[in-house]
C-alpha cells in the first residue's frame, strides 16, 4: 500500500509539474488550485495581483498548479497522504476540511481576516477550533419568486380568501400571503400550493414550487435549511446523533406533503440544479430553493427571457428559529509537507486582505465579505451584497459538517430522505437508518 501511494504520489506531482502555468521560473510557493469556471480565472487574477507587489520576493512569488476536476478530492487525499510537497498550498472545501486536516497546518489569517469575511465565513474552513483555509468562494441557497405573480396575489382581495382556505385544509391554520421576505416556512409552502394547478385551477402557473428530491447529496444541502430553521442539527455538544428529531420530522413531513399535493413536479424525485432551473425557465414555477450560482441564468434576459425580469431573491423562510442558510465554500490552505511555509503563508495571509478579495471578486470569484467590504464592489457585482448578507446574517454550518466523513453523511440522507419521500419507507424507518450510519460515520 506504501508503494502504491509513493507511486501515485509521484506520478501526481509529475503531472503537476507539467500543468504549471510558465513564466514563473523562480517562484518558490505552488498553489494546487480548482481548474476551470470563475474559481480558476478568479484565482489566476489574484496571485498575478500578488506577484506584481513590491515586497514580494522573487523567492515568495506564486505559481499555480491544477489538475482534471474528475477525481480531484481522492487524488489529492492520496497526494497528502503519502507526503507529497509537490505544493504548499491546496484547494480544501467545507465538507472536506476534516478529511484533509490531518495532513494540513492551522493557519493564522490575522484578526482582520474577520473583518473581511465574517465569523460564519470563516467558520466554514474551520475543523475542531483551527482555522485551515482562507475562504476564496462561497455557495448557499436564493428563494427565487416570480415578483408578478406574488404582486397580483398580494393585491386581490378573492385571491386571499382562498389562500386562506388552501391554508386551513393543507395546514389546519388560516393564513393571509405575506411578502416573501416575510415568509415563514408554512407561509411559503402555502403560496407554494396556491400556485399549484392540482390545487387551485385558478392558479396561472401549474407548479408552486420545484423541489430537488433525487437521491443526491447536494440536494440534502438545499433541504436542511428548512429543518435547521426548527433547531435541527447533526449532533449535540455531547456528540450524540439528533437527526431523529421534532425540527427533521417537521422538514421532511412538509417537503413530502408539498409533493403529494402536486405543488411540484411528479419527477422531482429525479431532480437536481439543471432540472430545477429548466423547470423555472419554463415560467409554469412560482417559487424554487436553489443555489446562488443560479441567478446568473434565471435572472439573465438571454438565458431565462420569459421570466428573468420577474425573477426576484429572497433568502430562505424563517422557523421558530429563524432563518437560516446553509453555506459552504471553497478555500486554500497550507500543506503540512510544504517546503516554503512562510511564503505559502505569507500568500495565504495576503488572501486574507481586503485588497486580495477585491481583486478576487473582480476578476469573477464569488467570496462572501463583510458589508463594509462589499459595498465597494457593490456597483460591479451586485450579487455578491446579497451572497454576503444572507451568509453573515443566516449562515450556518451543521456540527459535524466539516468532518472527514461528511460527504458520506450527506450521502446516506439522500438515501434514505429520498425514500421517505418516494414511500419507500417510513418516517420513523428512514430517520431510524439515518440515525444509525451517522452514528457509525461520526465516531
Amino acid at each position: 500500500m506504501t508503494k502504491m501511494r509513493s507511486l501515485m504520489a509521484a506520478g501526481l506531482a509529475a503531472f503537476l509539474s507539467a500543468t504549471a502555468i510558465p513564466g514563473i521560473a523562480s517562484a518558490e510557493v505552488t498553489v494546487l488550485g480548482w481548474p476551470g469556471g470563475s474559481e480558476e480565472t478568479a484565482l489566476r487574477a489574484a496571485v498575478e495581483a500578488y506577484n506584481a507587489l513590491p515586497d514580494v520576493a522573487d523567492d515568495d512569488k506564486v505559481e499555480l498548479l491544477f489538475f482534471n476536476r474528475d477525481g480531484f478530492y481522492d487524488k489529492l487525499q492520496a497526494d497528502l497522504a503519502a507526503g507529497s510537497d509537490a505544493f504548499d498550498i491546496n484547494l480544501i472545501a467545507t465538507y472536506s476540511v476534516g478529511r484533509y486536516a490531518p495532513f494540513m497546518e492551522p493557519v493564522d489569517l490575522g484578526a482582520d481576516a474577520e473583518k473581511v469575511f465574517g465569523k460564519p465565513i470563516l467558520e466554514t474552513m474551520q475543523f475542531e477550533g483551527k482555522q485551515y483555509g482562507v475562504p476564496t468562494d462561497l455557495s448557499l441557497h436564493f428563494m427565487y419568486y416570480r415578483k408578478d405573480l406574488i404582486d397580483a396575489l398580494m393585491s386581490d382581495e378573492g385571491a386571499k380568501t382562498k389562500f386562506a382556505e388552501i391554508s386551513q385544509k393543507y395546514l389546519g391554520e388560516a393564513l393571509e400571503p405575506k411578502a416573501p421576505d416575510e415568509w415563514t416556512w408554512n407561509d411559503w409552502a402555502v403560496t407554494a400550493l396556491y400556485f399549484t394547478k392540482s390545487v387551485n385551477p385558478d392558479s396561472p402557473v401549474r407548479y408552486g414550487t420545484v423541489l430537488q428530491m433525487k437521491n443526491l447529496l447536494f440536494n440534502m444541502m438545499v433541504f436542511q435549511s428548512l429543518p435547521r430553521a426548527y433547531g435541527a442539527d447533526w449532533m449535540d455538544a455531547s456528540g450524540k446523533v439528533t437527526v431523529d428529531s421534532p425540527a427533521y420530522r417537521a422538514g421532511l413531513e412538509l417537503y413530502k406533503k408539498l409533493y403529494d399535493a402536486g405543488a411540484t413536479p411528479k419527477d422531482s424525485l429525479s431532480y437536481e440544479y439543471p432540472e430545477t432551473n429548466a423547470a423555472w425557465t419554463s415560467g409554469q414555477v412560482a417559487t424554487a430553493l436553489q443555489w446562488n450560482a443560479a441567478a446568473g441564468e434565471l435572472m439573465n434576459p438571454d438565458t431565462a427571457p420569459g421570466v428573468a425580469e420577474n425573477t426576484a431573491v429572497v433568502a430562505p423562510p424563517a422557523g421558530p428559529e429563524g432563518r437560516k442558510d446553509h453555506i459552504h465554500g471553497l478555500g486554500l490552505g497550507l500543506n503540512k509537507n510544504s517546503k516554503h511555509k512562510e511564503g505559502a503563508v505569507r500568500f495565504l495571509k495576503w488572501l486574507a486582505s481586503e485588497d486580495a478579495v477585491l481583486a478576487y471578486a473582480k476578476a469573477g470569484g464569488s467570496p462572501a465579505l463583510s458589508p463594509s467590504v462589499v459595498e465597494k464592489i457593490a456597483a460591479e457585482r451586485p450579487d455578491l451584497v446579497k451572497l454576503g448578507e444572507f451568509a453573515g446574517s443566516y449562515g450556518y454550518v451543521m456540527n459535524g459538517a466539516t468532518s472527514a466523513n461528511a460527504l458520506s453523511i450527506y450521502e446516506v440522507q439522500a438515501k434514505e430522505f429520498t425514500a421517505y419521500w418516494a414511500g419507500q419507507k417510513s418516517l420513523d424507518e428512514a430517520l431510524s437508518a439515518a440515525t444509525t450510519s451517522m452514528t457509525d460515520l461520526l465516531k
